[in-house]
């Protein structure tokens, strides 16, 4: 890991097409700017990872529920019929 110290105003270089620029600091809050191609996701990883818990927590439901889906399906086939 690479760490910086930066003011207010300045920027840091990331390739040759992502800039970011330190916009305020108040605290121990930091806002920054980011400016890079759309084609460039820019995500903040507390976000990331909470989907991805539960994305996992989803997939983890067990065989009950999955029962109770399909007979929950197969009884609106039935009725439809």
């Amino acid at each position: 890991m690479l760490v910086l110290t930066r003011r207010i105003g300045e920027r840091i270089l990331i390739g040759d097409d992502v800039e970011v620029t330190i916009l305020d600091v108040k605290g121990d809050s930091i806002r920054i700017g980011i400016d890079a191609p759309r084609s460039t996701r820019i995500q903040r990883a507390e976000i990331v990872e909470a989907v991805r818990d539960e994305n996992a927590r989803a997939a983890g439901v067990g065989d009950e529920a999955e029962q109770a889906l399909r007979a929950a399906l197969a009884s609106r086939t039935e009725s439809a019929t």
